[in-house]
């Protein structure tokens, strides 16, 4: 007969999750999109001592960002999760720094750390964490986006671009041509873009966010 979930047990779990994929407990709640302060030692328990649990959607939310299954959540210690693949994860805000990418916009370099992600065909995919306000209201601080050099562009996706230049910005590929690629910004409250398409060293399409 299996054991109950008791409060103990799901919170040793989601200890053991985070371990499993190389994270504290605040950076599975971050690579979830939650705030990194959710499954803090603190939060399991109220003022008054009572036993807080995890909600359904933070649960859910781990596992997505994790990949694992609802069963992997409950491993013993120890135990083989069945992680589908570990991105390269740097700060977007980082992204324009010298050494992170090759001229194809492949991820290179030693400065990078990891994250999980549920399932992705790209090998050359990687991680960037949403820094500042200029991808409101699509996406926050501290959000996950998985680039992917392999995938297809068109008109109307999410986009990662690198200029000659060396800047790096997300927006929305509005339109292109042989002379010029529009590019709109998330946030209205920050400029659109139009570039020359020998100005642009490459350009990624973003295909999974945790929020």
């Amino acid at each position: 007969m299996p054991r109950p979930l008791s409060h103990a047990r799901i919170w040793a779990a989601i200890d053991a999750l985070a371990a499993r994929h190389g994270m504290s407990v605040s950076g599975l709640a971050k690579a979830a999109g939650l705030d990194p302060t959710t499954f803090n030692k603190s939060k399991r328990v109220t003022a008054a001592g009572r036993p807080r649990w995890p909600n359904t959607e933070s649960l859910s939310r781990i596992l997505q960002a994790t990949g694992a299954d609802p069963e992997d959540l409950l491993l013993p210690e120890g135990g083989a999760a069945r992680v589908r693949n570990r991105v390269p994860l740097i700060g977007l805000a980082q992204a324009g720094s010298g050494g992170y990418f090759d001229d194809a916009g492949f991820p290179v370099g030693g400065g990078w750390e990891e994250t999980a992600f549920p399932d992705i065909k790209d090998e050359h995919a990687y991680a960037l964490e949403v820094t500042g306000d200029s991808m409101e209201p699509f996406y926050r601080e501290g959000d996950i986006i998985v680039v992917s050099p392999a995938a297809e562009v068109r008109r109307g996706d999410r986009v990662v671009v690198k200029t000659i230049a060396g800047e790096v910005m997300a927006k929305v590929l509005a339109r292109q041509t042989q002379t010029r690629v529009e590019l709109h910004s998330f946030n209205p409250a920050h400029e659109d873009r139009v570039l020359k398409p020998q100005d642009i060293l490459w350009m990624a399409r973003i295909v999974w966010a945790s929020q």
